[in-house]
């Protein structure tokens, strides 16, 4: 069995939670409020800001066995760079201030999301960066095309509200590809243990994420 599959696996409950969220599901039947999207897209912005940073210092981290990989972080960071504005632009596009989003905080659970990734980074293993890669690219394949197409019909929005959603669902299914050959790579044991714990991590914090805007947003007859 090939480490990415052994990933995929250890995952599998954890990836399943997330998925299976009430606030995930009323957005796939397009039963959430023009409020809860920029809410989402907020918190997104917020957290999508950091992945070049993020990136680059998992780059420089990365010891000499992993030059192949540092070569293929370089190819991230060229396609990820200046994401976080397409999310600017999408909240604009709702009638949100998207000025307002640049300058302001997170919510505590994209902070400590964001914050867990680059201790990752820093103190552990930069290898483990590669878990948030696998939850937040897995998840926009899975579920951010869908969502996208579903809630631009349920809240009557044009398609310049969605460019991060929809664009994401199937650029990441390259990445996906990609980011399989990559992990199979990784035949260190430690490394490969590291990788499946952070993964583990990122879904129950990025799941925070949602468990927030759930609270915030949902009601009984919405679930």
């Amino acid at each position: 069995m090939t480490i990415y599959q052994q990933l995929l696996d250890a995952t599998d409950t954890e990836r399943r939670e997330l998925q299976s969220l009430p606030i995930i599901r009323a957005a796939a039947m397009g039963n959430v409020s023009l409020e809860a999207y920029i809410a989402f897209l907020t918190e997104a912005y917020h957290h999508v800001k950091h992945t070049t940073p993020l990136l680059m210092s998992c780059g420089g981290r990365l010891p000499g066995k992993y030059e192949w990989l540092r070569t293929a972080v370089a190819e991230y960071i060229e396609e990820e760079v200046g994401h976080q504005e397409w999310i600017l632009g999408d909240i604009k596009a709702c009638g949100g201030d998207a000025e307002a989003v640049r300058t302001g905080m997170p919510r505590t659970a994209t902070e400590l999301m964001v914050s867990y990734a680059y201790d990752t980074i820093a103190r552990v293993n930069p290898v483990g960066f590669f878990g948030m890669v696998l939850v937040l690219e897995g998840t926009s394949v899975a579920l951010a095309t869908h969502a996208g197409k579903t809630l631009q019909q349920s809240l009557g929005l044009g398609s310049d509200a969605f460019s991060y959603l929809t664009s994401h669902g199937s650029l990441d299914v390259g990445h996906v590809d990609f980011y399989e050959s990559l992990i199979n790579k990784v035949e260190d044991p430690a490394d490969q243990a590291c990788l499946i714990h952070c993964a583990r991590m990122f879904y129950k914090l990025y799941g925070d994420i949602f468990r927030d805007l759930g609270k915030r947003f949902l009601t009984e007859e919405t679930i």
